[in-house]
Order: structure tokens, then sequence, then C-alpha cells
């Protein structure tokens, strides 16, 4: 970037005040990290929430963690380590911020596919619910991760702006639609077609004699499963409302409230997250009881 070009850019910079929203967005995000360790911590401690269900649980919580992080350590750049003006250095920020938002909604289409095999596919393929083939499709899922973002760092569309967060301009239109579409809206409509599928799926054996009654009690079970997971993707997807809202009406306060409300959405998706959880709101439940009561002194007779 020329010289001249630097200065129309220190010119134009953003109006937020990102001594305010920043600290905010990064208190939100560690408080998202603690939770998302605490569920980790659980899973991993309790021999009865190692399942393909949590196992999956688990993969969200590291999405999330790597997502708040990045955001971090972006704001601390943006804030402290100003004096970095490399256009280099930015992408590869914008990269690693692009790869967390991937990972957090392309971890809740992972959940989707895996209730698909246990309410569709199950019946007839039982090898495709194990844990093997449920490693495989996380291990898949992070190298799509990784792939997805990639025109960040091979193209030179984003660069160093001061006051502005390294993220693609919205003058590069077809870069700005392409992350809208990869990074959300292709997830969000397979979700929404999976949903649809099983839908249909459990409602088709309702009506059916008491031979599958059991199947049908298993299949409305996973429909719930993915109810919750549906649940959990909406409170993170409208995070990201505000943000759109700028790209619409390039309204600077709606760029300040996107970067405190991603944080804050991903931070409540980690906290419902746990109350949902039936098994690990049991666990924790017996952990504070049990620690509760060897705090509790004896009262002297």
């Amino acid at each position: 970037m020329t010289s001249l070009t630097r200065t129309a850019t220190n010119l134009s910079a953003s109006s937020t005040n990102y001594d305010t929203v920043a600290p905010i967005s990064m208190a939100f995000a560690l408080v998202a990290i603690v939770i998302s360790v605490l569920i980790l911590t659980l899973i991993i401690s309790t021999k009865q929430l190692h399942t393909v269900s949590h196992l999956l649980t688990c993969n969200t919580c590291i999405a999330s963690i790597l997502y708040c992080i990045v955001q971090c350590n972006n704001y601390i750049y943006l804030l402290f380590i100003k004096w970095n003006m490399s256009d280099e250095s930015c992408r590869w920020r914008g990269y690693f911020g692009y790869t967390s938002i991937v990972a957090v909604i392309y971890s809740y289409l992972l959940q989707a596919i895996s209730r698909l095999f246990f309410t569709i596919l199950s019946t007839k393929y039982r090898w495709i619910v194990s844990f093997r083939v449920h490693l495989y499709l996380i291990f898949i899922g992070w190298i799509v991760v990784f792939l997805v973002p990639l025109p960040a760092i091979t193209t030179k569309d984003i660069y160093y702006r001061q006051g502005f967060l390294c993220w693609v301009p919205k003058r590069f239109m077809l870069h700005v639609i392409y992350t809208i579409i990869m990074y959300y809206l292709l997830p969000i409509v397979l979700i929404i077609v999976i949903y649809i599928l099983i839908y249909k799926q459990v409602h088709s054996h309702a009506n059916k004699n008491s031979i599958v009654l059991d199947q049908t009690k298993r299949k409305n079970l996973d429909l719930t499963v993915f109810r919750k997971i549906m649940i959990l993707l909406s409170i993170y997807v409208l995070g990201a409302v505000p943000s759109l809202f700028y790209m619409l009406t390039n309204v600077e306060l709606f760029y300040s409230i996107g970067i405190v409300s991603v944080s804050f959405t991903v931070m409540i998706e980690r906290f419902l997250s746990l109350l949902i959880d039936r098994d690990i709101r049991d666990v924790l439940k017996k952990c504070l009881f049990f620690r509760t009561n060897q705090v509790t002194p004896i009262a002297p007779k």
C-alpha cells in the first residue's frame, strides 16, 4: 500500500470507540471461555458423558474457545499493538478471525449431520453412529473450517486500516458475498434441510402400529435434541444481526453493537448449553452438591 493510500485510510478511520466496546466484548469472551472449559472438564471427567453427542458438544466448546481467543487477540492488536501496520499480519488475523466464526457455525452442522445419522441412517448402517465415524467427521469438519476462509489470505482484499478490525472491507462486494454465503447461509440452510428431513422421518412413523413404537420414541428424542441444537445456533447467529444491519445501512452504531453482540451471544449460548443438556446439568448439580456437603460444618451436639 502506498503512503498516499495509507494516509487516506487513516483519515477514514472508524469512529467506533474501541476503548469501550472492545473490553466489554473481551469480558463476555472470557466468561464464555470459562463456561466452555467447565463443560469440557465435566464431560472428560465423567464416564457417563462419554457419548457421541457429548463428543460433538466438546467440539463446539473447542470452536467457541478458539473464537473467543482469536477475537480477544484481534482487540489486543487494535488497542495496544498499534505500531503493527503490516498488511500481511492483518490478513492472517482476518483469516483466523473468519476461521473461528466458521468453526462455531460448522460445529453445529456436524451436530445436525450426527442427528441425521442417528435418526435416518442408523437402522440400516449401525456403524455410522460409532465413535470412530464421528471422530472422522470432526476431523473432516476442521479441514473444511481451515479451507473455507482461505480467500482471506489468498487475496489482498484484507489490509491494514487504522481504527478498523482486520475484516474484508465492504467495497470488495464479491468477497463479502462469499463470506455471507459460505460462513453463514450455506451451513444454516443445510441444518434447516436436515431438520426438515428428521421431522418428516419422525412424523412418518407417528401413525404406525406399536411394533415401531420404541423406534418412534427414539426418533422423537433425536428430534428434541435437534431442536436444542437449533435453539443454540439461533442464539449464536442472532449476534451477527447488528453486523448485517451495518452492512446494509452503514450506520456506525450497528457496527459497535455487533462487536459486543457476538461475544455476548457466544457467552449466552455456552451458558444455555450447560442448562439445556440434562446429563451435563445433572453432573454439575452432583458436583456442586458434593462440594457443599464437604464444606458444610457439622453442628455441635
